[in-house]
């Protein structure tokens, strides 16, 4: 029966809500159900109900329907696609596709557990539409609210999410942020409300590094100030702009397929392995590594060795010269103290640079005197309660002093940024002198000094990439995550910008480190090392019912509570599980250190990683990942057109 007052503009079947937790989905967890876009009472309302209380299809009038009652959606345009095998790698949980349900009966009793799950909402209420990556499965919808709620992600078995955003473009304007061209900002259509909402995707402030200075102090306020913005930033790096293309604009949303099941390339991880680390490397076992003329033998054996045990904390002062490339694994003992005696001229010929500046000079030099006043600031209170650095005339602080201005000295470009003192730190109690502390310390920043950069291109790169092997590694907890505005991962800021320094004890940093820099089994273990810990909260996280507010306020309050054994045990299963799979993605070979970036692709690689060890080079040579070049974005916007006739699908 049609009402006089409403009109159903569009209406698409196969739109379901997953309500599990568990990474394998069952039946049960699927509520199958209709979106509809309904204009009613001078408003236009966007309505999700459970195919049993979705209605008689007899009852509802349709703008564009065609005479055998299809979905006004269904062409084409979007064909029905049953890739005829049940996929177990997705963004959202994976499920065998079921056949589309048939009209409901008249007179069905809606289930009362399903019921509850039906919204409807006006669409002046919605602030943000965000899209599911391509080629992850299930194609998806987040709808954020003015209130900042969201509501239940929507998956579209059968296809639809374009129709359904170029119906919604007839009454709002949907406006793609350049950094993130998933994300759509949804306004009225009023220039001057478009226009006032622009700041809002400026991420940092002119000082950036004062966002990060104040996010390694309260990582959980931080977020919902300055950084609240920080979604469309990191997800920016996920969005690689296609070669030639131009990086200010979006794609357009019909440039790239989306059949009923978007599926490029999937994955089927096998059992994760069991893990069982080592004892740590004794003096003796060093010692039998050492040959005639002090050079050390079989380097490799070595480093794995440290890599599954790491090392006795009577070695370390020794063998961290080694890890961090202040000494060479191929030299004699001859080499290594001809080679530190350059060092140590080296190293006080810096630091007589700063030290002989006169207190008239350093007036005039307002650079050096920043360096300074945030050095001493920051150094007064970090690691105060470790037994090395208490005291109000401890003589540790003096040298962590010395050290971080020497080191502006050095690096003129970076000079200092807070947290750096977070790094050296270990590094001093550790060598306990102050020239080898500071070239070890110089090893560990040729690693690290793209996390310091202004441009935070490193940090943004280091997030989109532990987002890709979350994604292969559990994509449930991906979903989860998204849906609760969570997805850029922000809460793992800190983790990466100074590798887990503040999240353990302070033993547990040593030992974490050292199995860190022996490379191995590859690149970006620390990445691993953050996946473990999400691996280990999963089920807090989702099961709890968290929002995004929890979800930052729980990984933050999880400081000094981690075990770091069991956090390096799970970070290797995970490696071994995602090496094993013989489908891995190109992209995630990369990160793995599988394939060279750029490397063509290939359907077989080596069945391990060659090793890439930092301390395989000299400080001045080792590599170090370079920032993405590509040209910034601004902050326009580019506004989804109405109609997207002859688009290619």
């Amino acid at each position: 029966m049609d009402g006089p007052d409403y009109r159903v503009v569009f209406e698409k079947g196969g739109v379901y809500l997953h309500t599990s937790a568990k990474k394998h989905q069952d039946a049960d967890s699927l509520i199958a159900g209709v979106i509809r876009v309904v204009e009613k009472d001078n408003d236009v309302l966007l309505h999700w109900a459970p195919i049993e209380e979705a209605g008689d299809s007899t009852q509802i009038l349709f703008s564009k329907k065609d005479s055998t009652g299809a979905d006004c959606c269904t062409s084409e345009e979007e064909p029905t696609f049953d890739p005829g095998y049940e996929p177990d790698w997705a963004v959202i949980s994976t499920v065998r596709p079921r056949p589309r349900h048939s009209e409901p009966t008249r007179g069905t009793e809606p289930s009362s557990s399903q019921g509850s799950w039906a919204f409807s909402v006006s669409l002046g209420e919605l602030k943000s539409i965000r899209r599911s990556k391509p080629g992850l499965n299930w194609a998806y919808l987040v709808l954020v609210t003015q209130a900042g709620g969201s509501l239940p992600a929507l998956h579209f078995h059968s296809g639809g999410t374009r129709a359904l955003l170029r119906v919604l473009s007839r009454y709002l304007l949907l406006a793609s942020s350049p950094q993130d061209s998933r994300l759509y900002l949804v306004f009225p259509h009023d220039s001057s409300a478009l226009s006032s909402s622009f700041h809002h995707l400026q991420l940092f402030d002119q000082d950036s590094s004062n966002v990060v200075s104040r996010f390694l102090q309260d990582p959980y306020s931080t977020t919902f100030s300055s950084f609240s913005r920080v979604t469309n930033f990191f997800r920016g790096a996920l969005q690689p702009h296609q070669e030639g293309a131009s990086p200010d604009l979006p794609p357009a949303p019909d440039e790239e397929p989306e059949p009923g099941f978007e599926v490029i390339s999937c994955v089927e991880l096998g059992p994760r392995p069991a893990v069982e680390r080592g004892p740590p490397v004794t003096e003796e076992e060093w010692a039998q590594h050492v040959g005639p003329e002090g050079r050390l033998q079989q380097a490799p054996e070595l480093k794995a060795r440290i890599f599954s045990g790491g090392l006795s904390p009577s070695l370390r002062r020794e063998a961290w010269k080694f890890l961090l490339g202040y000494l060479s694994w191929e030299d004699s003992a001859e080499e290594h103290k001809a080679h530190m005696r350059k060092k140590t001229d080296e190293y006080f010929r810096m630091k007589l640079q700063w030290k002989s500046v006169s207190a008239e000079q350093e007036r005039r030099n307002s650079l050096l005197r920043g360096y300074r006043s945030l050095i001493e600031r920051d150094v007064s209170r970090t690691d105060r309660t470790n037994r090395f650095y208490e005291g109000p005339e401890n003589p540790g602080l003096g040298l962590l002093n010395d050290i971080l201005l020497t080191y502006c000295m050095y690096h003129f470009d970076l000079g200092y940024v807070q947290g750096m003192s977070d790094l050296l730190s270990p590094i001093l109690y550790v060598i306990q002198n102050e020239v080898d502390a500071f070239w070890c310390f110089c090893g560990f920043m040729e690693l690290v000094h793209g996390n310091f950069e202004e441009s935070q291109e490193t940090m943004k790169r280091q997030l989109g990439q532990l987002l890709l092997l979350l994604r292969v590694l559990d994509p449930p907890l991906c979903d989860f995550l998204d849906s609760q505005d969570s997805g850029s991962l922000c809460f793992c800021f800190r983790w990466l910008l100074i590798w887990f320094k503040r999240e353990f004890p302070f033993p547990d940093v040593l030992r974490l480190w050292e199995v860190l820099w022996t490379g191995l089994p590859g690149p970006n273990l620390h990445l691993l090392v953050a996946c473990a810990i999400l691996d280990m909260e999963r089920d807090t996280l989702m099961l709890s019912g968290f929002g995004s507010n929890e979800i930052l306020k729980h990984i933050n309050e999880l400081t000094m509570k981690l075990s770091v054994e069991d956090v390096l045990t799970r970070a290797e299963a995970l490696y071994r599980q995602l090496t094993a799979c013989q489908e891995l993605p190109h992209n995630v070979q990369e990160v793995l250190g599988l394939a060279l970036p750029g490397e063509p692709h290939s359907p077989s690689f080596p069945a391990s990683p060659l090793p890439l060890s930092p301390s395989s080079h000299s400080p001045s040579s080792t590599q170090v990942p370079a920032a993405d070049s590509a040209p910034q974005p601004d902050s326009s916007l580019e506004i989804l057109p109405e109609e997207e006739d002859g688009a290619n699908t």
